[in-house]
């Protein structure tokens, strides 16, 4: 009976391949009018769904809350609109004249999205609405434990966008998820590219599939509280976004590092804004149940809140609790509170000097994270420069909370829900992805040389034409 799921979630793989293969012939003729009433529509959609979409996640994963979710798909709707409705993406992008060359948008063909259970719904609003605005239809594959909310926003956004006369199949969702179904949906000869989210097994495996691919490695940011922080507000910003739909966004702080000499304001500051700091046993007792046996987050822990983890651990917290916090010295695969934590876990790393600082934030994301984010609360530009000189991300965030500025939602970096780790993280993009990542560039230049020569001989018909009218004057007098 497997056997027999299996081949029908191939097989509805591959039909809905051949409608979005189909449906990009008719796309390849919009202009660009046509083409940013399809993601106006998309956006409004997503906007007016924005709360029932984040209930039905938060229902059916477990992760999270309702509200925030709520946030993040009116972020994925409004906010991405916003960035990318005046955004050239098709026909002529860009013409320079003084170097005689235009560049030409293209879009890449059927576009295979990835969905993450943590972001099941504000992921299919952003990718279908960058996707469309770059003029390429694309194929959803849901995470199993999130298939109900994932195939309703992707029906939404569909419906919306075929209204505003979008081919049919421009937007579509598996609806019977399978390593079959992923594995057809990766390969297919019409897929052109590969717009990757989810755990690292899924990444690799889109950038092992031979088709050009989007995929984003693990977070796991430090975040650096400097000595010439306004501490309460640095400890403000790293709760609200640590407690952002329960520590879901990945690029939410994981660990705190401070220097030994402000390390009890630090502390204390947490302590008076609602966090809880465990002792060695109840650290214990977390960490035990923070990954699984093969290293891998535990996902009773994914998206739960403070004070559901630590009942999960036998901890007994105040039900106040916004955050858990254990002191850590080392990094590494085998130090839970070193890792990447989709929950509200922070671990506290205590250093005697700056140097010793930037040496733990470095071993912290070679373990773990390199490429994705890094923040630093500090008012000393100087420090500042010096870590952003160093420090292996693609984002690197000051004075803001991480979940939230990593985005774009409190930075004015692209909005986007799916962040480049670029080489270092093992990504093919250091970018916030948009729709300008999902375009070839067609360039058309002219003869750099005959254009030369044509500017030198103009030069010199002029100078001709002053010396004939000289040596007229001359005979004249």
């Amino acid at each position: 009976m497997e056997f027999d799921k299996d081949l029908r979630s191939r097989q509805e793989t591959r039909n809905l391949i051949e409608q979005a293969q189909q449906a990009f012939q008719a796309l390849k003729h919009f202009d660009q009018a046509k083409i940013d009433r399809i993601a106006r529509a998309i956006c409004e959609a997503g906007s007016e769904h924005a709360a029932e979409l984040g209930k039905l996640a938060a229902e059916e994963t477990g992760f999270g809350n309702p509200a925030d979710k709520e946030a993040k798909n009116r972020f994925a709707s409004e906010r991405v609109w916003q960035a990318v409705k005046d955004m050239k993406t098709i026909g002529i992008i860009h013409e320079d004249p003084q170097k005689r060359i235009w560049n030409i948008g293209v879009p890449v063909g059927v576009i295979a999205g990835i969905v993450p259970s943590t972001n099941p719904t504000s992921t299919v609003i952003y990718k279908a609405l960058i996707s469309l605005k770059a003029g390429n239809p694309i194929v959803f594959s849901p995470h199993p434990n999130a298939v109900a909310c994932t195939l309703k926003a992707a029906q939404i956004v569909s419906q919306a966008a075929e209204a505003a006369g979008a081919p049919k199949g421009s937007i579509s969702c598996i609806s019977t998820p399978t390593m079959d179904a992923v594995q057809e949906l990766m390969h297919h000869k019409h897929v052109r590219l590969i717009l990757a989210t989810g755990g690292g097994a899924m990444v690799r495996a889109a950038y092992s599939s031979g088709k050009p691919a989007i995929g984003v490695g693990a977070g796991n940011g430090p975040s650096y509280i400097h000595k010439s922080a306004d501490i309460p507000k640095a400890v403000s910003d790293i709760l609200r976004s640590k407690t952002f739909d329960n520590g879901t966004i990945c690029a939410s702080e994981q660990s705190i590092i401070v220097e030994q000499c402000c390390e009890e304001r630090v502390r204390d500051e947490f302590k008076k804004q609602g966090a809880y700091f465990l002792n060695t046993q109840e650290a214990a007792k977390i960490a035990s149940v923070l990954l699984r046996c093969d290293g891998t987050i535990n996902p009773k822990v994914v998206g739960k809140t403070a004070c559901a983890v630590a009942a999960l651990a036998g901890v007994s917290v105040p039900e106040s609790t916004r955050v858990l916090i254990a002191r850590e010295t080392e990094a590494g695969p085998t130090r839970p509170y070193s890792r990447e934590k989709l929950c509200p876990i922070l671990a506290l790393f205590v250093e005697t000097d700056e140097n010793s600082i930037l040496k733990r934030a470095v071993e912290v994301l070679n373990n773990e994270g390199a490429g994705h984010t890094f923040s630093m609360h500090a008012s000393d530009e100087a420090v500042i420069r010096r870590f952003a000189q160093e420090i292996p991300v693609s984002r690197f965030l000051v004075n803001t909370p991480s979940s939230l500025g990593g985005v774009g939602m409190t930075t004015n970096l692209f909005p986007a829900l799916t962040l480049g780790c670029g080489a270092v993280g093992g990504s093919s993009s250091s970018n916030n992805i948009g729709p300008l990542d999902l375009i070839n560039i067609r360039a058309v230049a002219w003869d750099a040389k005959q254009e030369a020569v044509s500017a030198d001989a103009a030069l010199i018909e002029s100078l001709a034409q002053e010396i004939l009218r000289r040596l007229q004057k001359e005979s004249i007098q």
